[in-house]
């Protein structure tokens, strides 16, 4: 089943919550919604659950509209599953009643499902590691094991589309990293289309097939991991997603001359309009060399951080801070007068002569 987002715009009052969002999702992708608190991330989550209706605009599923400004087709009717950040968990279920109240209770779930839940719910708990744990009341659950079963009942239906708001946000880190893992295993296993909000910008790059970084109620970016850290197209996308430096200078075509750098050219052929409209080069701080000699751009180490297996540098260039990430190899100090030099995977870095007149 494919979902097609056309031109979706909701207004809540005199505010813009998105606007004019164009999205299709294909059958057994995962996509990731990712953006600064109050870009229109949940409220996207919340019209492809049924839960709100588009002002403007219609959401198509499985060649059905199922939302405009004039008809909404509610959340049991969709074929969707949901898992919430708080797991939502009813407190007087066992873990096998959690994963069986949907099979029993929702209308619309497929006869073949009601009629051998019981076997559905086993495999369901087998599938999410919790096989031995089906006679466990929520209390007696660690949170991991709590958001295991909420994903367990999400997808006993055998929903088309899987959406998922923050699901690891309340968990430590080692637990999340765990659960990213399993998340991605069973979405191989199961390939259900699934929609996942989340903060966490390095979850969304581990994760997804495809990537949607919003602003201000708009799309900034929808494309895969590599496309987004290595080619984003606007400034913001840049900054956002993996915190690359923003280097001012000025574009000659594809050439690109850093303003403190006045004895070489960039080559960036891939760099996007929005970019050169804004003179910037967006450089990844693993995209820099630094060495205490040489052409580039020439700053003092403010500050650094070991990092195991490398070292993460703030280098001061004529004002702005720029983060540099180097190994063991070209080590420098706090206070060095560095270079940093730009060894992009998709740019040269050439001298002046090699560059033919603009």
């Amino acid at each position: 089943m494919s979902t097609v987002l056309s031109s979706v715009t909701k207004v809540f009052g005199k505010t813009t919550a998105l606007s004019a969002v164009n999205m299709t999702i294909h059958d057994g992708e995962f996509v990731a919604i990712v953006g600064p608190s109050g870009c229109g991330k949940t409220t996207l989550l919340r019209l492809l659950a049924g839960f709100d209706s588009p002002t403007s605009g219609e959401i198509e599923m499985n060649t059905e509209v199922v939302a405009n400004a004039r008809r909404i087709v509610r959340p049991e009717k969709r074929n969707i599953g949901m898992v919430f950040q708080s797991f939502a968990l009813w407190p007087h279920l066992k873990v096998k009643e959690q994963v069986l109240f949907p099979l029993q209770h929702h209308r619309y779930v497929d006869k073949e499902l009601k009629r051998y839940s019981g076997e559905r719910v086993i495999e369901m708990l087998k599938l999410v590691g919790l096989a031995d744990y089906a006679e466990r009341m929520p209390n007696e659950l660690s949170g991991g094991q709590k958001q295991r079963v909420a994903i367990a009942r999400a997808l006993a239906p055998k929903p088309a589309l899987l959406l998922m708001d923050e699901p690891l946000s309340s968990l430590d880190a080692e637990l999340r990293m765990e659960l990213r893992k399993e998340i991605q295993t069973i979405h191989r296993m199961m390939n259900t289309a699934i929609v996942y909000v989340t903060h966490d910008q390095a979850e969304a790059l581990a994760m997804a097939d495809k990537i949607v970084v919003m602003k201000d109620g708009q799309i900034e970016q929808f494309g895969s991991p590599e496309e987004v850290y290595m080619k984003p197209k606007t400034p913001f996308v840049a900054t956002f997603v993996g915190k690359a430096n923003l280097i001012q200078g000025k574009w000659l075509g594809d050439a690109f001359k850093p303003l403190h750098d006045e004895e070489v050219l960039w080559i960036a052929p891939d760099v996007t309009d929005e970019m050169k409209k804004h003179h910037v080069l967006p450089v990844r701080p693993e995209q820099f060399t630094i060495s205490r000699a040489g052409n580039g751009l020439r700053g003092i180490v403010r500050n650094v951080m070991f990092q195991g297996k490398e070292f993460h540098y703030s280098v001061d260039v004529n004002g702005q801070l720029l983060n540099v990430h180097s190994d063991y190899s070209s080590k420098v100090e706090l206070g060095d007068e560095v270079v940093l030099a730009h060894t992009s995977y998709t740019n040269e870095r050439v001298t002046v002569e090699e560059i033919p007149s603009y």
